[in-house]
Order: structure tokens, then C-alpha cells, then sequence
């Protein structure tokens, strides 16, 4: 389990995020919202469901504390979590947040 303090910087560092991420003006079409579990966050992106007022929910990445690193995963088809073993685990958040943000192969954003 994450501790306060880490969750805490955590949720100050993803909401700037998505302050920045998306613009005022397409936030009734597209956002983007983070769950913590455990020792892990997921990175999700929402849009207006096709019926009814809510909103559906994508997983973009998921970022697990392990080994005092933090490391990233992508979620496949069947909804299964896999290690992106390209990106080395770091002991830094915002440089994992980085590379999922700049996604030059298309692992992440679809």
C-alpha cells in the first residue's frame, strides 16, 4: 500500500496533469481520471457513454510501485495488465508520467 505522503504527491502531480492534458473547452467530450489501488494508479480516459448520462471509462496505463521503482503497464484487449519492459523502472513518478504522455508508438493513447 502506498503511504499518505506518496499518494499525496501522487494525486497533486496527476490532477496538473490533467489540468494541462485537456483543454477547458473539450472537457465535456474527453477527460481523464486516475484510480489508485493498492500500490498501483491507473491512468484512465473517459468519454460520454453512447447511452444514457454516464461516462465510460478506458484504462490508458497503469504505474505499480514495486521494488521502491515505479514501473508502467498497458492493458491488452482481454483487459490483462502487461510490464512495458522497454522503460526501465524509476524511483521518479513524473519521469514514468513522461513517457507515457509522449507514447511515440501508440502503446498508450489510442
Amino acid at each position: 500500500m502506498l503511504d499518505s505522503f506518496t499518494k499525496k504527491r501522487i494525486e497533486k502531480i496527476l490532477s496538473i496533469y490533467i489540468e494541462a492534458k485537456v483543454p477547458k473547452q473539450v472537457r465535456n467530450q474527453i477527460r481523464l481520471s486516475y484510480k489508485f489501488r493498492g500500490n498501483s494508479v491507473t491512468l484512465n480516459e473517459e468519454q460520454p457513454a453512447y447511452i444514457g448520462d454516464g461516462w465510460t471509462e478506458m484504462p490508458v496505463a497503469q504505474f505499480r510501485y514495486e521494488e521502491s521503482k515505479w514501473k508502467i503497464y498497458w492493458q491488452d484487449s482481454k483487459r490483462k495488465w502487461h510490464f512495458v519492459d522497454d522503460f526501465a523502472p524509476q524511483d521518479d513518478f513524473e519521469k514514468q508520467l513522461e513517457i507515457v504522455d509522449n507514447d511515440s508508438r501508440g502503446m498508450f493513447w489510442g
